[in-house]
């Protein structure tokens, strides 16, 4: 699965990565997470487009979100015959621009995260479905969700999910309603291990509130970078403050 990536890449790279004729003051985001508003690649009448969505897939049909589940990834297995994303694979294919993502190593109670991304930095696509859902008071909300495959190579070792990686190759084919599903699913393999790497972070990515650079920082280089603990003033009794507050995602 992928719960956590990243988007740090300027308004302007993006736009001449992806092709898009919108000029979007997206923000660096170095901790995008579900339910957040994510930058979205779409066609319409042959043109990309730039639109944000909401991360977090909700068919048509669902009459109320609550009781439908958080689907921010969808398995590539079978998503072209399932009720719920058939249509949208049919007709509302698109790409998620990234250029990081995190997953989570698990021995035991311990979970290690990991930034996986290109060597030199550079932007890629998840594939994705997409729907409008219409409220009953008449709003509509954009919602994404990217696909996911079984991971592969060292990706395997750290998670058996992995997000799909699209070849740019194929970003055309995937967003062309004309393409049949048959072909669309084809085009969704697993990301190839060649061209990226897999760094071990600190934990500073679990918590939702942080979004700098520092959530990219090598785990050595994280915790060099730790502050001292303050010293207490004298005739003053050393206070514990447990975790300090600090949410954790596991």
């Amino acid at each position: 699965m992928c719960g956590r990536f990243a988007v740090k890449m300027s308004p302007e790279a993006m736009q001449q990565a992806f092709g898009y004729d919108e000029r979007p003051n997206f923000p660096p985001r170095y901790n995008i997470a579900p339910t957040q508003p994510v930058p979205v690649v779409t066609i319409e009448q042959g043109r990309r487009r730039f639109v944000l969505m909401r991360w977090g897939f909700i068919p048509g049909w669902v009459k109320d979100p609550k009781d439908f589940p958080l689907v921010f990834n969808i398995r590539s297995e079978g998503a072209r015959e399932k009720p719920s994303f058939r249509a949208a694979f049919l007709r509302r294919r698109a790409l998620m621009p990234a250029d990081a993502f995190y997953e989570w190593q698990r021995a035991g109670k311990t979970s290690t995260p990991y930034v996986i991304r290109r060597p030199d930095g550079g932007p890629f696509a998840f594939p994705a479905l997409w729907e409008t859902w219409v409220s009953p008071d008449g709003s509509e909300i954009d919602t994404a969700a990217l696909i996911t495959a079984a991971a592969e190579g060292p990706m395997a070792a750290i998670h058996h999910r992995t997000p799909v990686i699209l070849d740019p190759a194929n970003w055309n084919e995937w967003l062309d309603p004309a393409t049949s599903t048959e072909r669309a699913e084809a085009l969704l393999s697993p990301p190839l291990q060649t061209e990226l790497e897999l760094v071990r972070i600190g934990p500073a990515v679990n918590k939702v509130s942080n979004d700098g650079p520092e959530v990219q920082a090598p785990a050595g280089e994280a915790e060099a970078v730790k502050p001292a603990p303050a010293k207490p003033k004298r005739a003053v009794p050393k206070k514990t403050d447990g975790d300090g507050g600090q949410g954790s995602l596991f």
